[in-house]
């Protein structure tokens, strides 16, 4: 079994009926077992330009699992997830009934044309440090350091 995080967001709809649902959905695929859910958290929607306090606003947690599925797998299966809870891609960093966003996966270091784990901007994202470090306060994202740190960065004033 592989230990895998994954950042959950939704900024339309019944964003909290949204993400339960998800949750079971998650909790209901075969080789994935849930360990542990942060606390949801409100945030500002995040534009390609910055932020975007007029853009309906983000509900976002973090989702411990564990898992017998390889990265790929796991990724296919958060894809099918979002588009039954109708994931529409239509702009990047757009508004989304659901995102569901693979962060890290056993600390591996990997590239494909679908996947980059871990996730090429957590270390820069409060929406998904805050909540991880909730729920694994000791965790480490791997080519960046422990996500306590990287949190405090950005509370000093770090990136977006």
């Amino acid at each position: 079994m592989r230990r895998a995080v994954v950042a959950l967001g939704a900024n339309l709809g019944d964003r909290a009926a949204t993400a339960s649902s998800a949750l079971e959905a998650l909790a209901a695929t075969e080789g994935v077992e849930l360990v542990a859910v942060s606390t949801p958290i409100e945030t500002v929607a995040l534009r390609l330009s910055g932020r975007d306090p007029d853009a309906p606003g983000y509900l976002n947690a973090v989702v411990l699992l564990r898992t017998a599925l390889d990265p790929e797998q796991l990724l296919t299966e958060l894809g099918r997830i979002e588009d039954e809870h109708g994931r529409v891609r239509l702009e990047r960093w757009g508004d989304r009934t659901l995102d569901l966003d693979l962060i890290d996966c056993d600390g591996i270091e990997y590239e494909s044309a679908r996947l980059s784990l871990p996730h090429p901007r957590a270390h820069e994202r409060d929406f998904v440090l805050r909540p991880w470090v909730e729920i694994e306060p000791d965790a480490v994202l791997p080519g960046h350091g422990p996500i306590a740190e990287l949190l405090a960065g950005l509370d000093a004033g770090g990136p977006p």
